[in-house]
């Protein structure tokens, strides 16, 4: 199954897996209006669809994962100031209440606005030659919105680093992996595969639990923690049953561990 699409390319697979890939490599995968319209549209089939039970967010092309917003096309806010939107909620997964893992796969550069894409997603890898950094600052611009995702995966002192040195400093793949921006580290040529490794993997599992996981945890960042705590076990009541019966209903297979 697959959908069409402009800026981006969409498919389900049997294993249960939808992926979404940029596909704007001309213009490093930057994202207009369009895409973000588009990339929204997706998030809501993924929500709806039975058959999707995990989610691949990768990019075409070798340069870049994405650059941000395309700064070369006008996104189109309407004229009334109060009704401006943050094109980080089209483009997201959390705002579009989808809790379906996503595998963020990155190569190349990853700057600016594409840290929504890396902060909302629940897994993150990628390529030896993927760098990231924030360029807002060095284009005279306050780097307001993505810091405040990213500060939730790698602290505050690793974001203002990246937030303030804009251009200057490119934070490495093994940088990345050291401060938690990523969890594994492939060769290019094997960044999808492995994407889809894991992707499937999660996706084998009841979908009720592993949706539960993603909600649970994710909703917890802004609720104090006896409040959090609460509400967990809320979610344990109500998902436990569902996916323990999905489970039952499954083959028996042997159990496969791995290390990493």
């Amino acid at each position: 199954m697959s959908g069409t699409y402009a800026t981006i390319r969409f498919e389900v697979t049997s294993d249960r897996v939808a992926t979404i890939t940029l596909d704007r490599p001309d213009s490093l995968n930057a994202f207009d209006r369009q895409m973000c319209e588009e990339v929204r549209d997706a998030w809501r089939t993924i929500k709806l669809d039975p058959a999707v039970n995990a989610v691949v967010l990768r990019a075409a092309g070798d340069r870049a994962f994405s650059a941000g917003l395309d700064i070369k096309k006008a996104y189109g806010q309407p004229n009334d100031v109060w009704n401006h939107e943050d094109p980080g909620e089209l483009l997201s997964p959390k705002w579009q209440k989808v809790w379906k893992p996503v595998v963020c796969a990155v190569q190349g550069i990853c700057t600016a606005g594409a840290f929504y894409f890396v902060n909302e997603a629940d897994v993150v890898i990628c390529s030896r030659d993927a760098t990231f950094f924030d360029s807002h600052v060095s284009a005279g611009m306050v780097s307001a919105l993505e810091p405040v995702g990213l500060m939730r995966r790698i602290g505050l002192g690793e974001t203002l680093r990246i937030s303030l040195l804009g251009n200057d400093e490119r934070v490495t793949a093994h940088t990345a992996l050291r401060i938690g921006l990523v969890t594994e580290i492939t060769e290019r040529d094997q960044l999808w595969s492995r994407a889809h490794e894991i992707a499937a993997g999660i996706a084998a599992k009841p979908a009720a639990a592993t949706q539960g996981t993603v909600r649970a945890i994710w909703e917890s960042l802004d609720r104090p923690y006896r409040a959090a705590m609460e509400q967990g076990l809320l979610y344990t009541r109500l998902g436990n049953p569902i996916g323990m019966a999905e489970l039952a209903q499954q083959p028996q297979e042997k159990q496969e561990f791995r290390t990493r």
